[in-house]
């Protein structure tokens, strides 16, 4: 029997989860509220504490390190990465610690995990990178040669519930074509199509979340930059962890904000309603990237759970006559598992990873 140690960083939580072959024996997600995070200058600068929630948690459970067969880590936002597995060795290490293309939560899946696997000579993966891009050539063309769209975001989910969508109709993966957005603290809309991840709409073009500021006007940006002598540092962290909900409305907790709806902050109401509408619209643009081809809308996540996002999304996007199934929550840990699961039975082979200098 095969014991896997599975992390998953996000940005509001680390989630830790022990399995025995594919059979999950506990799954602890410790949530990170925003006054906790405040305190950190940069995601980087988190992993010491989600480092020691992990181990704090395993102790809690009676678990030590050397109990396991391998550690499976979320994998980050890492350069010319394809999905799959790799495995975490010294240069994705450097890559993660010194020079992600992004700062992002799940950089740190592979740092932890590594911290732990390595001195127990054991090994340690990542599985389906967030920065995994597949994306063809004609979807990344922007409007300035030199930046190109990239199709990293929550690629582990979305395929994840693709799959389970495909498989509850005794189909396959490459066989199906759906839009699939992740609600969560980040949000990712992104086209499944034919068994290949054709197109992402992540943090950089979607509509504002939680915490990302989202695609804002380019002009105005730009002049505040300028205007306000923002390092590139300052302005990362206040685009990726303080927009959105929490610089409207203080706070990144989407059952926090419905109850101020409730109570009747119509501020609170405005700003809600704005995020659920941009979200159809992100939906709604996927489509004509395959002419219309499309057989249904997943929406997955955490915020997936909340009654007021999915029968306003049903409502605005009623009109593309697709029916709209709900998998609320994700799927990442059993992912995460069975991919490892896969590597260790020698059904697919983990990648070796080449630092890139950015």
């Amino acid at each position: 029997m095969e014991k896997l140690l599975v992390i998953n960083p996000g940005s509001t939580s680390t989630k830790i989860a022990v399995y025995h072959d594919a059979e999950q024996v506990f799954l602890n997600s410790v949530p990170h509220s925003t006054e906790q995070l405040k305190k950190f200058d940069g995601l980087a600068e988190q992993y010491g504490f989600r480092r020691d929630i992990v181990l704090q948690t395993l102790a809690e459970k009676g678990y030590k390190a050397g109990d396991f067969t391998c550690v499976v880590g979320r994998g980050g936002i890492l350069p010319k990465i394809k999905g799959g597995p790799y495995r975490v060795n010294e240069d994705m290490v450097w890559q993660l610690r010194y020079a992600p293309i992004l700062e992002h939560a799940s950089n740190l899946g592979g740092l932890i995990a590594y911290e732990i696997a390595e001195p127990l000579g054991i090994p340690a993966y990542i599985y389906d990178a967030v920065g995994a891009d597949e994306m063809p050539e004609l979807n990344k063309i922007t409007g300035w040669p030199d930046i190109e769209r990239e199709g990293l975001g929550h690629n582990l989910n979305t395929r994840a519930i693709a799959l389970r969508y495909a498989k509850e109709r005794g189909r396959r993966y490459k066989d199906i074509s759906v839009v699939v957005a992740h609600l969560g603290g980040g949000f990712t809309v992104n086209l499944h199509y034919k068994g290949v991840i054709v197109d992402v709409v992540n943090d950089d073009s979607s509509g504002f979340t939680p915490e990302r500021a989202g695609a804002l006007p380019m002009s105005a940006f730009v002049r505040k930059i300028f205007r306000e002598g923002l390092d590139e540092k300052t302005i990362m962290k206040k685009l990726k962890t303080q927009g959105g909900l929490t610089a409207y409305l203080g706070s990144n907790d989407s059952l926090q904000i419905e109850e101020m709806i409730e109570k009747g902050d119509e501020r609170a109401k405005l700003v809600y309603e704005a995020m659920i509408m941009n979200i159809a619209r992100d939906i709604a643009g996927e489509f004509p990237i395959v002419n219309g081809d499309v057989e249904a809308i997943l929406l997955t996540g955490g915020l997936a759970r909340s009654d007021i996002i999915v029968d306003v999304l049903k409502k605005r996007l009623s009109f593309l006559n697709r029916p709209i199934m709900v998998y609320a929550g994700e799927n990442e840990m059993q992912t995460l598992a069975e991919g490892g699961l896969r590597v260790l039975s020698g059904e697919e082979t983990a990648k070796e990873y080449k630092r890139v200098d950015l």
